[in-house]
C-alpha cells in the first residue's frame, strides 16, 4: 500500500472541493449573534488552542439508519481522526456549510479490535463492507486514487454510531434520547432519493465508484456485527416528557 500519510496529507488540501453544498435541514429558534459574540468569538479563535478539533481531517459522507427502523434515514458527513491504525473518531454533522449541525458521533475500530468485544458490546457495531463496496461512502474532494485507498482502509472496519440530535424529525431543537445508528448491508435497502441528491450535490456516481472498488479485497463481516439483521434490537428508552400545569 502507499504511504497513507502522503494521501491523508492530499486530503487535507482537498477538503475545501466537498465543502459547503450541503446545507442544514434544521433552523433553530434564538436571537442573531450581536456584536460582542462575533468579537469574543473572533478572539478566541485568534488565541484559543483547539487541537482535538484541527485533527478532524479525514470528512467521509454516507447514510445511517436507526436500528430497528430502516425507514429512518439520513445523509451523515463524517468529520473524522485516527487516533492509530486500529481506532477512528468522528464527529457527525447534518450538513458541511456554515450552518451545519452535531448531528452525533461514530468510534470506528479495526477488525482485530472487533474481534475482541464481548458480544453484548458487538450488537452495538455495524460492519462497513458494504457501505465501501457499494460506493455510497465517499470522501468528497478526494480524488480517485487516494479515496480507493482510504476505502481500503475502512472495508474491513466496524463502526458504533449514536445520533443525539434526529434531524430528520426535529427541526428546531436536539430532543429525545440518543439513537444508535446502523449501516445498509445490500443493495435496495437505501433510499434511492437520498442517494441520488447526495451524488447530484456532489458530481459523483455511487454506481461508478462501486465499479471502481470492486478490486478492493472485502473480508467477511465477523459475528456479532448488525446485530438487528436476527432481530437483536439495541435503543435506549425514550425519555419521559413530564407537563407542568
Amino acid at each position: 500500500m502507499k504511504n497513507l500519510l502522503n494521501i491523508t496529507s492530499l486530503g487535507f488540501l482537498m477538503l475545501a472541493c466537498g465543502g459547503s453544498n450541503t446545507p442544514s435541514n434544521v433552523t433553530s429558534p434564538g436571537g442573531e449573534k450581536t456584536a460582542k459574540t462575533k468579537v469574543l468569538e473572533a478572539g478566541a479563535t485568534a488565541i484559543q488552542a483547539r487541537k482535538p478539533v484541527d485533527k478532524l481531517t479525514i470528512y467521509l459522507d454516507g447514510f445511517h439508519f436507526y436500528n430497528g427502523h430502516m425507514d429512518g434515514q439520513m445523509e451523515a458527513h463524517h468529520y473524522c481522526t485516527k487516533l492509530n491504525e486500529d481506532l477512528t473518531q468522528c464527529v457527525i454533522f447534518d450538513g458541511n456549510g456554515d450552518s451545519a449541525k452535531i448531528m452525533g458521533v461514530e468510534y470506528i475500530v479495526s477488525e482485530k479490535l472487533f474481534k475482541t468485544l464481548p458480544a453484548d458490546e458487538k450488537k452495538l457495531w455495524h460492519s462497513h463492507r458494504y457501505e465501501v463496496k457499494s460506493g455510497s461512502l465517499i470522501a468528497p474532494g478526494l480524488p480517485d486514487l487516494a479515496e480507493h485507498e482510504l476505502m481500503e482502509t475502512i472495508v474491513s472496519t466496524y463502526g458504533k454510531t449514536w445520533h443525539t440530535w434526529h434531524t430528520d424529525q426535529n427541526l428546531k431543537l436536539p430532543l429525545g434520547s440518543p439513537a444508535l445508528m446502523m449501516g445498509f448491508l445490500k443493495d435496495g435497502q437505501i433510499n434511492k432519493q437520498l442517494e441520488q441528491n447526495r451524488d447530484r450535490r456532489f458530481e459523483v456516481s455511487t454506481a461508478d465508484k462501486k465499479k471502481k472498488r470492486a478490486d478492493i479485497p472485502a473480508p467477511p463481516v465477523q459475528p456479532g456485527a448488525d446485530a438487528w439483521q436476527t432481530g437483536d434490537v439495541v435503543q435506549l428508552p425514550a425519555l419521559t416528557r413530564h407537563v407542568h400545569h
